[in-house]
């Protein structure tokens, strides 16, 4: 039986079904002797098995027509996918919650969405966004305090070296962060937080070469986005900051990710 010290890091491997099996029995013996690093298990457990109850019901239901209707050309995509956030939120909720059902958004009986790939970036950073940076124990899985293996964690999960970058001249100061499906990609997200209480979060996946930028928002008065799409990797900083704030935010963050690709 192998033998060794086991962290925080060994629970979510575990709970991905990633830990190795010759170490599974040591790590049941640490669990067990362990009583704080056992509860911390359960409530991930319990947690991901809210997340599913609460969006279950999003996978059975059909593509509502409208939306039928954008994929054929019978409607203007903008107009009809405005009045559809709420259904696409939801469903991007379901996503995140369960895994390996991006294609439930991307397409159901070969039904492809055709939004461009940074609406769909954007409204994957805005659903995460949404669900976690309202949570206050359990926002993200690895802490700030451990930055360190928060970064190279999620670098080797999403194939890109991330940085986190410093935003305390922007008044945010890191809170940790938690690796995320993103369609067929894993995405990382890493969440700020400044004196006021308020939030933001980074999300980072890796996407084709396609070159894009701007701002979206998925509906009215909810959190904007900032995005780009370059060198191979999406990224966006979502927020519910004035849109001026959330830009200076969002620049400084994206040359400080750039930077660290370089490095």
């Amino acid at each position: 039986m192998t033998r060794r010290d086991f962290s925080e890091r060994d629970i979510h491997m575990a709970l991905d079904g990633e830990l190795p099996v010759d170490e599974r029995v040591a790590y049941d013996v640490w669990l067990d002797a362990n009583p704080e690093m056992k509860a911390r298990s359960a409530r991930y457990v319990a947690d991901r098995a809210a997340l599913r109850a609460a969006f279950a019901g999003v996978l059975d239901e059909p593509v509502p027509a409208r939306l039928q209707k954008v994929v054929f050309g019978e409607a203007p995509v903008k107009t009809a996918a405005l009045s559809s956030r709420w259904w696409l939120a939801a469903a991007a909720a379901a996503m995140l919650a369960i895994g390996g059902v991006g294609g439930y958004v991307a397409g159901i009986d070969h039904l492809g969405l055709e939004d461009p790939a940074e609406d769909q970036l954007a409204e994957q950073a805005i659903a995460a966004h949404v669900i976690y940076a309202a949570e206050q124990r359990h926002a993200v899985e690895v802490p700030a305090s451990d930055k360190d293996h928060l970064q190279t964690w999620l670098s080797n999960r999403i194939g890109l070296k991330l940085v986190a970058p410093d935003l305390a001249a922007q008044g945010f100061q890191l809170v940790g962060g938690r690796l995320l499906p993103a369609g067929e990609n894993k995405a990382a997200m890493l969440l700020y937080e400044n004196d006021k209480g308020e939030r933001i979060s980074l999300f980072v996946t890796a996407e084709s070469a396609e070159k894009a930028r701007g701002t979206y928002g998925s509906e009215e008065n909810g959190p904007e986005a900032v995005y780009w799409l370059d060198k191979g990797y999406g990224c966006a900083v979502v927020g519910s900051l004035p849109r001026a704030q959330l830009t200076a935010v969002a620049k400084s963050a994206y040359s400080q990710l750039l930077a660290g690709l370089a490095s």
